[in-house]
Order: structure tokens, then sequence, then C-alpha cells
């Protein structure tokens, strides 16, 4: 059963657009790679914050929403995510079908 997600995550707004460019491709690459099929790709452009993250005021949101069978997507995009310096944030919603 496949299942669709919704991944956001916020880039740092220092991040030049060729470095951002390669960490998108990166990241769909992983949804890619790992079982993930896209459904639409999303760039919002850089937004002010409510509360400073990591001293910063603001960042550059990107929003992915694909499918998958199972969460090693999801899982593997977690991971790097996390261990990633440009990314600030991310959040990942399941959303119904």
């Amino acid at each position: 059963m496949t299942t669709k997600y919704e991944i956001t995550y916020i880039i740092k707004p220092d991040v030049d657009d060729e470095a951002k460019k390669a960490i998108i491709d990166k990241y769909t690459k992983v949804i890619a790679d790992n079982g993930g099929e896209m459904v639409e790709a999303k760039d919002w452009g850089k937004r002010r914050f409510a509360y400073e993250i990591e001293k910063y005021r603001e960042g550059s949101y990107y929003i992915m929403t694909f499918t998958a069978e199972d969460a090693a997507a999801v899982n593997e995009f977690a991971r790097l995510s996390k261990i990633d310096d440009s990314v600030l944030r991310s959040m990942t919603v399941k959303l119904d079908k």
C-alpha cells in the first residue's frame, strides 16, 4: 500500500543559489533512490521566521510531496537532513489519500 508524504525543509538563507539547487537535487534523489515517487515539489522562497532558529531570522522553504510503499525514503531523508549543516529544520507529514 502506498502512503503519501509531504516533507517541508528550510535551507539556511546564506546558502547561494547554486548550492541551494544542489541541496534540493540531493534530497529529491534521496527520495527517488529509496522508493519514493515525487508528486509535486515547490520552492516557497525566503520567508521570515516567527522566532530565531540557530541565529537566523529567515530561511528558504522547500516542499516535496511524494508517495512511497514504506518509510525508507522518509527515514533516509530524516537521517541525512539532521547531519546537513545547510538544513535548519525539516518536518514530515503523512497525508491522507
